[in-house]
């Protein structure tokens, strides 16, 4: 595994795919829910289902493609391989759901929502999983994965520029949120930037007991045990639950409460992901100071205060909604690249300990939490629909309903990103814990080379015996 400082251009080039997949993520929670429920005419009921049953299926995946990561033996890289296999299953399924139209029934959706979650677990967790390879330091780690997080903002900001730009210019789509542009877009970017990925980055091999036992499903599960596992797992699930509903209601809170039109609404939406891009800078110099737990510590907090605060934003005044959507992205970078660099860091905990590399697996955990808080977040839409929300005819929602969004949107994420600051309290793998692992390791991997890499590919998936 490499040890020294990667260059810009190299994380730059790493960081490139984050842009179209990351401009598929905020659609697939933001604007595809809506685009469905309203202007494909399905409902807030079946499609809050859609999302929620889905990924189930999803969060059931990927241990399964954990396993086969962590077995994968292919000389040009494990997860590069997968990382490519992806993309045109990504590509093929995010092309049936973005141009689909109207009359298009459940089994449409359904089908095509399940492939491209397929799709996108393959890419993401090959992606992020590679990410841990590029370096073994405390710090660089998080270097490695601010400049991941940071594509992905960058590539949010793009779709969210989009329909502003568009609307600017009078292009036809506004009413659906140019869902079918944003497409476009995305399976044209994909290849691009992940070929560009594949071609100028390499994937360091990790030395690994080749003795240890395979990597099996049910390892998913004894890596819950790991104290520092559950807590880092914990925070995933909260930080993504969190953000995940107050995403998936952003254009209903500032629609329907607030009075905003949909193009100022994602302008809003825009100033919020510009000011992650600053956040993900200032956190990671925060880390490298006091430590990835404490610095996410803070960054919860300050989420926290600023859902609450929300609620008293005037109605329909866009420049004092300005410092509100910039204070609310600051911290938005924080949980997803600290919580990955102290995913690396446990991996070379569970190397020492075990002797084998489960990158893959603990990888596919930290997904899985991810999906779990987003197919939950997909809940409040079903919620909303009981409590008097209605989607379809906006003045049939009843005032309850209206204020059942309110709490959902500011108070509920408020309330998760306080838990979430609390699981961060006595994290044991300091930077002081984890350079004593480094040591340790690099000790014994002095004395195992790393093991052969086949030019064919014999990739085993047979339970251990």
């Amino acid at each position: 595994m490499a040890t020294g400082r990667r260059s810009t251009l190299t994380l730059a080039a790493f960081a490139a795919p984050c842009l179209p997949l990351a401009a598929f993520g905020l659609p697939l929670t933001i604007t595809l829910p809506t685009f469905y429920a309203e202007s494909l005419g399905l409902g807030l009921e079946l499609t809050g289902w859609a999302w929620v049953l889905i990924r189930l299926f999803d969060i059931a995946f990927d241990p399964l493609f954990g396993t086969v990561l962590d077995r994968t033996n292919w000389k040009w890289g494990r997860f590069k391989s997968w990382f490519a296999i992806g993309t045109p299953i990504l590509m093929l399924a995010v092309w049936m759901l973005f141009m689909a139209k109207p009359g298009v029934g459940p089994i449409h959706l359904f089908f095509w929502l399940g492939v491209v979650y397929i799709g996108y677990s393959i890419t993401v967790l090959s992606h992020t999983s590679w990410a841990s390879t590029l370096s073994a330091d405390y710090h660089q780690r998080s270097r490695v994965y601010a400049f991941w997080q940071t594509g992905n903002v960058v590539g949010m900001i793009l779709i969210l520029a989009m329909p502003v730009l568009l609307g600017i210019l009078k292009v036809p789509g506004r009413e659906d949120g140019y869902v079918g542009q944003q497409g476009l877009f995305i399976v044209i970017m994909a290849p691009l930037m992940i070929a560009l990925a594949l071609w100028r980055v390499e994937e360091p091999k990790v030395v690994h007991d080749a003795s240890a036992p395979r990597t099996q499903v049910m390892d998913y599960f004894k890596m819950l045990s790991r104290p520092t596992v559950r807590r880092v797992l914990i925070a995933d699930l909260l930080m993504g639950l969190a953000p995940g509903v107050a995403g998936t209601l952003f254009f209903f809170y500032f629609i329907r409460v607030k009075g905003f039109d949909r193009i100022e609404a994602a302008g809003l939406l825009l100033i919020y992901f510009l000011a992650a891009i600053v956040g993900a800078v200032l956190w990671t110099r925060l880390a490298k100071r006091s430590g990835k737990a404490s610095s996410l510590r803070i960054s919860c907090v300050i989420y926290a205060a600023v859902q609450f605060l929300v609620v008293f934003l005037p109605a329909g005044n866009f420049l004092m909604a300005v410092p509100f959507l910039v204070l609310a992205g600051l911290p938005y970078s924080a949980a997803s690249f600290l919580l990955r660099s102290m995913m690396a860091d446990i991996n070379d905990e569970e190397r020492l300990n075990t002797g084998k590399d489960r990158t893959g697996m603990l990888f596919s955990i930290l997904t899985g939490t991810q999906k779990v808080g987003s197919a939950l977040a997909g809940s409040s839409f079903i919620l909303l629909s009981y409590l008097g929300l209605n989607a379809e005819n906006p003045a049939a929602s009843t005032a309850f309903g209206l204020l059942s969004l309110q709490a959902m949107y500011a108070v509920v994420p408020g309330v998760i990103g306080l838990l979430a600051a609390l699981t961060m309290v006595g994290y044991p793998l300091t930077e002081e814990r984890h350079a004593e692992i480094r040591q340790k390791l690099g000790e014994r991997d002095a004395t195992h080379p790393p093991p052969p890499q086949e030019d064919t590919v014999p990739l085993d998936v047979a339970p251990a015996q």
